[in-house]
């Protein structure tokens, strides 16, 4: 059942007032003005630092937008980049890959809880036959004192798990520069996925998805590597050692061959020197990677030149040189052809 049927905007409209004071800690209170003034901080700078969360701010100055929960936020960031614990020049950019990763995660939560919230209206309709405010009041309630807690410690659990991940990744480079690190980069993409979704219903689209999203992240992080980060239809994913990347590659193509209900994959991979960002990678790697993987026949793996190097003598892959490849940035970008090996560590 949709939340909007039998509900008038006005009761819609308490239902709602009550869900932002719960996860907002409170009433909004005060105007821009006032906010940046009670946590002692120039205008221009809230106001940045708020927009690069991903909110935006009322034309009008008088709007009433902010809690006290924002008042302590923004005194809390402001104390952490004058702290040093984060450079002035990098705080807007933290938070606004933070705001865009919350974003997402906000998204897929308010869909949950929506659907959470309709079985409770639902119930509590077939047993009263109405919908009354209380009955609203009261599923609103449950919602936020059973689901809430819970998302926000389990979010919190999965955030420390992966710092403390990405903390291993990265041992034995204390006081080192970690931006730029030589990594392995991979893309595997969906072969046809566009005309697919002319073809199917918005839910096997959805479950298509779900099950892309799940398998490679699995091999992904079965094989020693991470997801940088999901597309639609195309996964990015990196791995430190050129052997974990090869084999993830071809666990990723075993996969999709042996599951005929799911369209094939392209995978292309490069090595080299790459800007980790917030979680994104950049740099000529990442490049040559997506180039290899357009380029790349449906059901294989392409790898760069310098990543064929490093793989020259592992006995668990074949490599077939091909032709020069033209490419968009490259006329001829060296190209192998990765194949399972027939030695003890092939697949």
């Amino acid at each position: 059942m949709e939340l909007s049927e039998n509900l008038d905007a006005g009761v819609l409209g308490v239902i709602q007032s009550e869900v932002e004071q719960t996860l907002l800690g409170g009433p909004r209170r005060y105007t821009r003005d006032q906010i940046a003034e009670l946590a002692d901080v120039p205008l221009e700078r809230a106001q940045r630092l708020w927009v690069s969360m991903g909110f935006a701010i009322d034309a009008d100055p008088d709007a009433v937008m902010f809690t006290d929960g924002d008042v302590a936020a923004l005194r809390a960031l402001v104390g952490f980049v004058d702290g040093g614990a984060l450079a002035p020049d990098a705080a807007v950019a933290a938070t606004r890959a933070l705001g865009q990763s919350m974003s997402r995660l906000a998204e897929w939560q308010v869909a949950v809880l929506n659907s959470h919230l309709a079985d409770e209206l639902a119930t509590a309709h077939a047993q009263s036959g109405t919908l009354d405010e209380q009955a609203l009041r009261t599923a609103v309630g449950s919602l936020t004192s059973q689901l809430l807690p819970t998302v926000e410690a389990l979010q919190s659990y999965v955030w420390r798990r992966h710092l403390a991940a990405a903390t291993a990744r990265r041992s034995g480079s204390v006081g080192e520069d970690t931006s730029h690190r030589a990594l392995v980069v991979g893309f595997a993409d969906m072969v046809g996925y566009t005309s697919l979704t002319r073809r199917i219903r918005v839910d096997d689209l959805s479950s298509l998805l779900e099950e892309f999203e799940s398998q490679t992240t699995s091999i992904i992080t079965q094989g020693g590597g991470w997801v940088v980060k999901n597309v639609g239809d195309e996964v990015m994913f990196a791995a430190e050692k050129a052997a974990d990347a090869a084999r993830i590659a071809l666990a990723l193509q075993y996969a999709a061959h042996t599951d005929t209900d799911r369209p094939d994959l392209r995978v292309g991979l490069a090595a080299g020197s790459v800007l980790m960002r917030f979680g994104d990678l950049f740099g000529e790697a990442v490049n040559i990677a997506a180039r290899l993987t357009s380029a790349a026949r449906p059901g294989t793996v392409l790898v760069d030149a310098e990543l064929a190097a490093m793989l020259a003598d592992d006995d668990g892959v074949t490599l077939r040189s091909l032709r020069p490849l033209r490419v968009r940035g490259y006329s001829r970008l060296r190209a192998f052809a990765l194949r399972p090996g027939r030695g003890p560590d092939g697949p």
